[in-house]
């Protein structure tokens, strides 16, 4: 019988083949892509917002009455930096807004810690924090200021709850969902009570802690809009208000970008502590 020849020459490392191709090609696109730093391509989504915000108004699209264009709302914004406003009212709404994040997160963690590692925490505290969980925060205002009176008190105790709601869910099932098998490996070899909680127990549930750190830093600042109604003469909740009753519609528009700015600083600082405290986890980071 006569032998068969292949007309096909074998692929070798100088010669790549079809497939090699295809999968360089992928990452030569996302060796490209990444010229473009990666903080510059967050911010495309914003800065787009405001060029539609801009062309728009420019072209008749919003009624300036009542939607001012963005060279109106910087020039509101300028006037009350001039005038030391701007600057008064957000840093007492920052310090409010700091002194319930640092009590709600160190609530949160304690009673999720307590919750997690112990059946009998759990018992005891869960339920009580899944009834906080399900009352809306503005519905405790009033309540607030009747047992409370009209303080700082109540404003710095709405956003600690609703700091500590949010760390607590998440820290919760984060200890929760940590590996059984681990735990009982570590037990096996016999690793105290304080090792397993610090090298196996507490790394696993960090990932949960930073997504409630996460929406918790979210919750912080709705709920300062909430806690500003509380009769007070500082805040830029206390701003929004006034620009309310006043019809200062540029004024309005600023203090939700200023919102908008603050709840993406949250963001940032969240995406740097998960990049820090989690630099041990090899998870998916796309294509």
């Amino acid at each position: 019988m006569t032998a068969v020849t292949s007309h096909h020459r074998p692929v070798t490392a100088a010669e790549p083949g079809p497939l090699v191709d295809v999968v360089a090609e992928p990452l030569t696109r996302g060796a490209r892509r990444s010229r473009v730093p990666r903080w510059l391509r967050r911010l495309s989504g914003p800065f787009v917002l405001l060029l539609a915000w801009a062309v728009s108004a420019e072209a008749g699209w919003l009624n300036r009455d009542l939607f001012p264009p963005p060279g109106e709302v910087f020039g509101a914004a300028w006037d009350l930096l001039a005038s030391g406003q701007l600057q008064a009212h957000v840093g007492q709404s920052m310090l409010r807004v700091l002194t319930g994040t640092v009590l709600g997160v160190l609530a949160g963690v304690v009673i999720a810690v307590v919750a997690g590692l112990t059946r009998i925490g759990e018992d005891l505290l869960d339920s009580t924090m899944q009834v906080f969980k399900a009352v809306p925060n503005f519905a405790l205002t009033p309540l607030l200021v009747i047992w409370m009176g009209i303080g700082e008190g109540p404003k710095i105790l709405l956003i600690t709850l609703g700091v500590a709601i949010a760390i607590y869910i998440n820290t919760y099932s984060g200890i929760r969902s940590v590996d059984a098998q681990l735990v009982e490996v570590a037990q096996t070899v016999g690793a105290k009570r304080s090792t397993l909680i610090r090298h196996i127990v507490l790394p696993g549930a960090t990932p949960g802690f930073l997504v409630g750190l996460r929406l918790g830093l979210s919750s912080a600042w709705l709920s300062l809009i909430f806690a500003e109604t509380i009769n007070t003469t500082e805040g830029i909740g206390f701003l929004m208000s006034r620009a309310q009753t006043l019809l200062q519609f540029d004024v309005s528009v600023l203090i939700i970008l200023i919102y908008a700015v603050a709840g993406l600083a949250s963001y940032a600082l969240v995406r740097l502590l998960e990049r820090r405290l989690l630099a041990w986890r090899n998870g998916f980071q796309g294509v």
